[in-house]
């Protein structure tokens, strides 16, 4: 991976992480409300990819949210697999605000540092995650 990809995967981790959790808690309540057929309707098999199927419809939306929870995934488990990578104290303190979703300028505040000194520890961060 390159710079510019691990800092998009940083500037994202903590929204990814978040939508992770929600996705999975709603995508294990089923909540399936489908109007029930009866007689010769409910006896006769559907096409496959019938348009008018609602259960093969809703089956593959949350397939597809599966396949972007586990892209989230993905990409949270690249960035943690990285975070031993950085050693130096301040980088990891960077690091940890990073990952929390905070900006730049609210770390420079919290740390007593311009947030363009914070930029620079933050590309430190990055080329020590590509090493």
């Amino acid at each position: 991976m390159n710079k510019w990809q691990i800092e998009d995967l940083l500037k994202d981790y903590n929204w990814k992480l978040q939508s992770v959790r929600i996705m999975r808690e709603s995508m294990n309540e089923i909540n399936i409300s489908m109007t029930a057929q009866y007689g010769l309707q409910a006896a006769m098999p559907k096409a496959s990819g019938d348009p008018s199927d609602p259960i093969l419809k809703e089956v593959e939306r949350r397939d597809e949210r599966w396949k972007k929870i586990h892209d989230y995934e993905r990409d949270i488990q690249l960035i943690q697999s990285k975070i031993d990578k950085v050693n130096d104290e301040r980088e990891t303190e960077v690091l940890y605000w990073l990952l929390e979703g905070k900006s730049m300028r609210w770390i420079g505040l919290h740390m007593g540092l311009s947030h363009t000194h914070i930029q620079r520890i933050k590309d430190a961060i990055i080329k020590n995650m590509v090493a």
